[in-house]
């Protein structure tokens, strides 16, 4: 599995930095994932849903930590040339 394509979409909120949508091998794709600013550094949320409970279930997520590891190394390299990038008005 690859991940072929990433997109990043900045936002302007207290801890979410930007949404992100992810395709894995052109044919699959998985959006609302979020690049979050944590105590120490970023990470990745993925996409999720408010229980009746009020607590939150994912919708999707990675079965192992290389995975895991895959997504957020890319969602995270993605955003942060998206940041670097000259702003145009």
């Amino acid at each position: 599995m690859e991940i072929t394509d990433v997109r990043i979409f900045p936002v302007d909120e207290k801890r979410v930095k930007a949404y992100a949508s992810i395709v894995f091998d052109d044919c699959f794709i998985v959006r609302d994932l979020k690049v979050i600013q944590g105590e120490s550094k970023f990470f990745v949320a993925m996409p999720s849903k408010k229980m009746k409970d009020g607590s939150f279930r994912d919708t999707v997520h990675p079965l192992n930590n290389v995975t895991r590891q895959m997504i957020e190394e890319s969602v995270l390299g993605a955003y942060e040339q998206e940041i670097s990038r000259p702003q145009t008005l």
